[in-house]
């Protein structure tokens, strides 16, 4: 049937007839069917297929791999062709592939017509008034469901023509409908700006495949937005018009009077805005300008909400040291202030202070922070109600845009932000053009972690302007002076070397470091620290409590594998399931939503497990940490995914009873210090650092912080 030397290697293509569909999500981004090829073997196929039918033939390309069910060709393009045989065409028609044909009138349909079923379909469909039952609305309707069919099948033959894949296949269907093969015709680049997953790159492809010019227009015009959009990802708000030029150049290898004129056929366009001699994305040009505007409008008021806080401290056990003084007291003085400092500094005892003396003297609060576990945080600590700063706006999925906004502000007199590192751009300018003015606004957090995943340096430009008083906390206050996981993220921190505790120095610290890089040894770490170890010596439960960080998702310790292994012994045996592509997900499978879903009301960074699986009606639901639980359909799977071990990036404004951060030699290219100090200062009770003295110690030493380009600081300081 197939030679095991060679099932991973050489592509195998199969023809036949699809016998059963065991499973099929509802747009078609997998399937797992039997097919009976034509050596009358039987074999599972799985894969993007769209649409399939038991009856329908259809010719398979793709590879054989392994799985829990045995041997599956895994495949990686496929066609449709029509069934021939009487038999064939009897299932075809039985299995509802044409609407209004059942299998009681498919039976009458063959009956007649035999192995000529479907040419009549094609070309004679008025000769089924020869079938019993079938009159002139109900051979309308059949005409009808027949021809939408035949469509849906030809637009996929053109676009997998085109070397387009299924999957793809399946997202430009689902973008443009009937209409996708003029669109990708008229212009194939807009492809990369409309369909998830398609860049310039592969849309360059298409465009290879359909003869257009490498030096057209709208090739080159494409790659200048490509590169900017990317640009984003990097955190950048634009870029220099010189960069932009260069990155284009090095993508298309033209002249650079076409890179030009290319370029500005964008900006001509209004897809790209130039600025100052930078480019930038319509969205960011406006953001950029309107956050200054909002900055000064909430700085100059002489008369703002926190004028009028008391001074008492109504908690006598507390007691404030100078730095947390002063950092009230500016509070208390200016509109905009925001105060700083590492794990441990009593940035929350200032909070919780604060929030005592705001009620004391009846000021309306509000406290938000960009994730929901941040918010979790921020609320524990103040004993007040804490929302993410989505909630706090309030998206509404009719316009798609927030309900707080310039023309109606929130309703507070004082707004604390934590975590305020995490803070890009957009959700910037969100937030402050919904606060009115005379509303007193404290940012709250840490200029050393790592910047927002999302464009901008809101922070640190914040901090250099005028309009901000700032608070930088360094007394170490949190778990006592003697916490290892804190004085040693201080001393990462400050750039100091480490060097691996003797055993024995260990034994009751709250940080542990095992020096190892070998994978095969550091799974078996992992099992027995999280299955015996850590519940045992600590009484932490390994899901609920232990969260395991690694610096990338690729690579056999990165978070894709780590995520595999780590589900099956946290989430053993047998129990209701889906696939998604090449994941599994489980009854209490512990996951991380990955986008926002401004509809579902659930944001990127928020963590829950799946407290049910239909896998009849196809649906599953997330019980997430706040209390909500939230249902989606199986194709929604691509906004979630596993949360047994997330990236420092994801872990981001959370924190975790235990943390076990994995930092080895693998993972050389992301070995930066933000990244160590951020992924140690998430833990609070229990720290595990896994990784050679060598490559912790590259991760200290190396502290270059990518350059973002951004004119926030330089708008800030042209405000008037």
């Amino acid at each position: 049937m197939f030679s095991q030397g060679t099932m991973n290697i050489l592509p195998v293509t199969l023809r036949g007839e699809i016998r059963r569909i065991i499973f099929e999500t509802a747009e078609g981004s997998y399937t797992v069917l039997r097919m009976l090829a034509d050596d009358n073997n039987e074999y599972t196929v799985v894969g993007p297929i769209i649409s399939p039918t038991e009856g329908q033939n259809i010719e398979v390309t793709g590879n054989w791999e392994k799985s829990d069910y045995g041997m599956q060709l895994r495949v990686t393009s496929y066609r449709y062709t029509l069934p021939s045989t009487k038999d064939g065409v009897m299932r075809f028609l039985s299995s509802g592939a044409v609407p209004g044909i059942g299998r009681t009138l498919a039976k009458k349909i063959v009956e007649v017509f035999g192995d000529r079923t479907i040419s009549v379909l094609e070309n004679n469909i008025d000769e089924l008034l020869a079938v019993p039952k079938i009159g002139k609305k109900k051979l309308k309707a059949i005409d009808k469901a027949w021809k939408e069919s035949a469509a849906k099948r030809e637009i996929f033959i053109f676009l997998q023509s085109l070397g387009i894949t299924p999957a793809y296949c399946i997202r430009i269907f689902k973008q443009y409908g009937n209409q996708a093969p003029e669109a990708v015709k008229s212009n194939p680049y807009r492809l990369a700006e409309d369909v998830d997953g398609i860049g310039f790159l592969k849309a360059d492809e298409i465009a290879k495949s359909m003869g257009i010019p490498e030096d057209s227009k709208e090739r080159i015009c494409a790659a200048a937005i490509y590169i900017v959009n990317q640009s984003i990802s990097e955190g950048h708000t634009a870029l220099p018009v010189p960069i932009v030029l260069d990155k284009m150049a090095n993508l298309v290898n033209q002249p650079f009077e076409k890179l030009q004129s290319g370029l500005y056929h964008a900006v001509a366009r209004q897809i790209l805005i130039e600025r100052d001699n930078y480019i930038y994305t319509p969205v960011l040009a406006v953001a950029e300008l309107e956050v200054p505007k909002h900055v000064k409008r909430l700085s100059d008021t002489p008369r703002f909400a926190t004028q009028r806080l008391m001074n008492d401290n109504q908690d006598n056990k507390i007691k404030l040291c100078d730095e947390q003084l002063i950092a009230l007291d500016k509070v208390k003085t200016n509109p905009l202030s925001i105060i700083t400092g590492g794990p441990g500094v009593g940035k929350t005892t200032v909070l919780s202070t604060l929030v005592k003396r705001a009620k004391a003297s009846n000021l309306r609060i509000a406290l938000a922070a960009p994730t929901g576990r941040a918010a979790k945080r921020l609320s524990e600590a103040t004993n007040e109600p804490a929302k993410t700063l989505h909630r706090l706006l309030q998206y509404d999925g009719g316009s798609k845009k927030f309900i707080y906004n310039e023309s109606n502000q929130l309703p507070y007199d004082l707004i604390i932000v934590d975590e305020i590192s995490m803070l890009d751009i957009l959700l910037a300018w969100s937030l402050l053009k919904a606060i009115k003015t005379g509303t007193t606004l404290l940012l709250v957090g840490d200029p050393d972690q790592l910047p927002s995943v999302g464009p901008g340096t809101v922070l640190a430009d914040f901090l250099r302007s005028k309009y901000f008083v700032s608070t930088n906390l360094t007394k170490i206050f949190r778990q006592g002076a003697g916490s290892q996981i804190i004085e040693t993220a201080h001393k990462v921190n400050k750039g100091m070397q480490l060097i691996v505790p003797s055993p024995n120095k260990n034994k009751d610290s709250d940080f542990y470091w095992i020096p190892q890089e070998d994978p095969d040894t550091i799974y078996n770490i992992l099992k027995k620290m999280l299955l015996e170890r850590i519940p045992q010596k600590f009484n932490y439960d390994p899901v609920d409590d232990v969260q395991i960080i690694t610096p990338m998702n690729r690579g056999n310790c990165g978070g894709q594998i780590l995520n595999e292994y780590l589900q099956k012994i946290l989430n053993p045996g047998e129990k209701p399931n889906f696939r998604y592509g090449d994941r599994i997900f489980k009854l209490h499978d512990k996951v991380m939503q990955c986008s926002n879903n401004y509809d579902k009301n659930v944001f990127n960074g928020d963590m829950g497990k799946i407290s049910n699986v239909d896998t009849a009606k196809k649906t599953f639901s997330i019980m997430f940490e706040d209390g909500n639980s939230v249902e989606y359909n199986f194709d929604e799977a691509d906004q979630i995914m596993h949360a047994y071990a997330i990236t420092v990036h994801k872990s981001q404004g959370s924190e975790f009873k235990v943390v076990i951060m994995l930092l080895l030699g693998q993972h050389y290219v992301m070995q930066q210090r933000n990244l160590l100090y951020t992924g140690m200062t998430r833990a609070k009770k229990l720290l595990v650092l896994i990784g050679s003295e060598k490559s912790v110690n590259h991760a200290i030493h190396s502290n270059r912080r990518q350059i973002r380009y951004s004119l926030l600081y330089k708008h800030l300081a042209e405000q008037d």
